[in-house]
């Protein structure tokens, strides 16, 4: 029996936030020891907004007439069911990469939001003080965001965002309201924010909503075990009846192997940067290095059985990845030459990121690479690379960022309730060391049965398989819709997906380490080479939206000319 001083909450998270805990109804005493403070990550965020009664109504006019008939006679939308998007899949008009009820969400928030400029959404978030349930946040950072509160070593500030303002945007107070509060300027249209500012914004989110006063920050959630009527989180001493978990999947990451350690230690400009990983933090070291510093990139190039994420990237929209990518490409054309090579982007003159630096010069691609020896010399090192040819080669370098990807934990989680959420022989687990990683594809498959990937245990955020904050509406939904009690916990989310019974759980007291483990691979030429399409492959990238909306009102404008000409409709015959 737990001890009557253990207080009774309900357990969420997000992102790098471990827990949230729901006071349970009657229980409010409870709390009076806690001190609540600002608290982290977008989806726990977002989540936190619902729960303070802040409900999401579907007011109507949407493009789509079937889903608009359908939601006429939907309460709010914390009661979803699968049949309002069992269409989506023989639609054109939807993303089939991501989960539906994530989809269905997007759509809704924001209306062909890939080809519209500030489309009008159609939810309304009205608020119901009696629906409100008492809650607390619990994050490891310092401030609110998550991953977006800690500043990446290898990556500066300034970088920008994948996604633009809008697809950042937060309920009951967008990043263009962010804007306008902190500068006195409308934000333009077509803005991808700036790392640092979007930090910011998440940051004082939960003040501007008013929801900070269930918002924890700087606390680590250990040792969460399953008991009679609930679960207990050791290392905060609670209780609670429901656990939801969005601890994501980006707070580790995979480090260098044994023997590319001490190159971490250096740090001399003078010298080149060797750069590993073939995706967007790999780019993102790149950038942020100074101008003129040489940089050696090492990275994984296997068309047919892997495609670097930074592929799909518009070269106006993204103009700093598509240039990365460019340089890669065409370092992989000329196989084993390991001269500096140049590349076509050089004669694209609408991009103006390749122009800012000699890359010719400064840039060394090498890829399916393997450095075979490392020699310490001082403050720098000299270092051997075995390239795909065969030949070795000998290059002298002043640091290292090894960028080979990123996994999430469930590591606060006991080994037997681990067992649960992620079944046995789950191909989705990578293992170093001793540690069990996870990745987006680990719970996708429960997922894509159900939210509720264990008995009264849910997944949020990026766990899910869906990485980007448009995608995360959706989860967050079904989860709060779950824990007011708007709907019965055991209904599923897909209808057409396996069932559950199909992903059988590690028995109580199993150490989940021996199912479904690899052992990771550091080099580039031998990281993994699944690459499953979901919510995280981006898979919109390779559209310039400006250039795409521009078209279509172009295109409209057209389209009203013919029509009042007459020409639409055959109103001009010839005899």
């Amino acid at each position: 029996m737990v001890d009557n001083a253990i207080q009774e909450l309900e357990l969420l998270g997000v992102y790098k936030i471990y827990a949230f805990a729901q006071l349970e109804t009657g229980r409010q005493r409870v709390a009076q020891g806690l001190k609540i403070i600002e608290g982290n990550g977008p989806s726990a965020l977002i989540l936190s907004y619902i729960l303070h009664g802040w409900i999401p109504h579907y007011t109507g006019g949407h493009y789509d007439s079937v889903l608009d008939s359908k939601l006429q006679n939907v309460p709010d939308l914390l009661s979803l069911t699968p049949d309002l998007y069992d269409h989506f899949q023989s639609s054109l008009k939807y993303s089939t990469q991501a989960l539906p009820i994530n989809v269905l969400l997007d759509t809704l928030l924001r209306p062909n939001a890939d080809t519209e400029v500030s489309s009008k959404s159609c939810v309304e978030w009205r608020l119901d003080p009696e629906r409100a349930i008492p809650h607390l946040v619990l994050g490891e950072t310092d401030n609110p965001g998550g991953q977006w509160a800690k500043e990446d070593g290898s990556a500066i500030w300034d970088i920008q965002a994948l996604s633009y303002a809008e697809m950042l945007a937060l309920p009951g107070y967008s990043f263009a309201d962010h804007h306008l509060s902190t500068t006195g300027e409308r934000l333009a249209d077509f803005v991808r924010p700036s790392r640092k500012e979007v930090a910011e914004y998440f940051r004082t989110y939960p003040r501007a909503v008013k929801i900070e006063d269930s918002i924890l920050t700087s606390a680590r959630v250990e040792d969460v075990s399953r008991h009679e009527g609930g679960f207990l989180v050791g290392s905060h001493n609670l209780f609670c009846k429901h656990l939801v978990l969005a601890s994501g999947t980006f707070s580790v990451n995979i480090p260098a192997r044994p023997l590319l350690q001490p190159l971490k230690t250096l740090e001399n400009p003078t010298e080149p940067l060797l750069v590993i990983g073939s995706g967007f933090t790999a780019a993102d070291a790149i950038i942020s290095a100074p101008p003129h510093r040489k940089v050696v990139h090492i990275f994984k190039w296997a068309p047919d059985e892997y495609q670097s994420p930074l592929r799909g990237c518009h070269h106006q929209a993204y103009p700093e990845y598509a240039t990365i990518y460019r340089l890669m490409k065409t370092a992989a054309g000329v196989g084993a030459k390991s001269r500096p090579v140049d590349s076509p982007v050089r004669r694209r003159k609408n991009n103006p990121f390749f122009s800012r630096r000699d890359w010719q010069t400064i840039y060394e691609g090498h890829p399916n690479t393997q450095v075979v020896e490392v020699n310490m010399v001082n403050d720098h090192a000299q270092i051997k690379l075995k390239l795909e040819s065969g030949e070795i080669i000998e290059r002298s370098v002043g640091g290292l960022e090894c960028a080979i990807g990123r996994r999430g934990s469930l590591d606060y989680l006991t080994p037997p309730l681990l067992g649960e959420v992620i079944g046995s022989n789950n191909p989705g687990l990578d293992r170093y060391d001793d540690k069990i990683l996870i990745s987006g594809r680990t719970l996708r498959p429960r997922c894509k049965v159900d939210l509720q990937v264990a008995q009264r245990v849910f997944t949020i955020g990026s766990l899910t398989g869906d990485s980007l904050i448009r995608f995360a509406f959706g989860s967050c939904a079904y989860a709060a819709g779950n824990i007011m009690g708007s709907r019965g916990c055991s209904r599923r989310i897909q209808q057409s997906s396996p069932s559950q019974s199909s992903l059988p759980s590690v028995e109580d007291g199993q150490s989940p380490s021996r199912h479904g483990s690899r052992q990771l691979s550091v080099d580039s030429s031998q990281s993994p080479v699944r690459h499953e399409m979901n919510g995280n492959a981006h898979q919109d990238l390779h559209i310039d939206r400006q250039k795409l909306a521009r078209s279509l009102e172009l295109m409209t404008v057209e389209n009203q000319f013919w029509k009042q000409s007459g020409w639409w409709s055959g109103g001009f015959m010839f005899s």
